[in-house]
């Protein structure tokens, strides 16, 4: 951990966090996917529905949300999704501690692979994931009641724990 990271913590959401939540993965995902599609990525109902069928790790600061991601449990697999990070804490190591958190975490509950979706349209993505040990393993069809500016696909990924 660098030190800008020295006074980070991460621990599990609960309910009370679903807005800040919301606000952080809208304000990252807005940034790093307004080229091809428009409007929040996500919204309260959502991120409720999500605290009931998985969990969201969170990073925090000083009382302040920097990072979050989602880890729903499949069987003996985990899907994680939604890795944001605030666009001011971006290329500070932030997302690398969050994912590192999440596979200890679900390596700890003793998951046996990682899964992940990225869009193909995100070059910057599978090299970041596939530093970290994640290997293509096919595509799927982005989600058609969200309109995009251009066509896309999910990249399928996963890591064996």
């Amino acid at each position: 951990m660098n030190s800008s990271q020295s006074d980070v913590q991460t621990r599990l959401a609960n309910s009370d966090d679903a807005e800040n939540i919301t606000a952080l993965i809208n304000v990252a995902f807005r940034q790093a996917e307004n080229f091809f599609v428009e409007g929040d990525r996500i919204d309260l109902k959502t991120v409720l529905k999500f605290l009931e069928t998985g969990e969201f790790l969170l990073a925090e600061d000083q009382g302040s949300l920097n990072g979050c991601v989602y880890l729903e449990r499949r069987g003996n697999r985990s899907y994680l999704g939604l890795l944001s990070v605030d666009p001011s804490r971006q290329q500070k190591g932030m997302g690398s501690l969050l994912m590192t958190t999440a596979e200890e975490y679900c390596r700890a509950r003793k998951d046996r692979f990682i899964d992940i979706l990225i869009v193909n349209l995100r070059e910057e993505l599978p090299s970041f994931y596939g530093k970290r040990g994640y290997v293509e393993t096919g595509i799927s069809p982005f989600p058609k009641d969200v309109e995009t500016k251009v066509p896309c696909h999910f990249i399928n990924m996963s890591k064996a724990l």
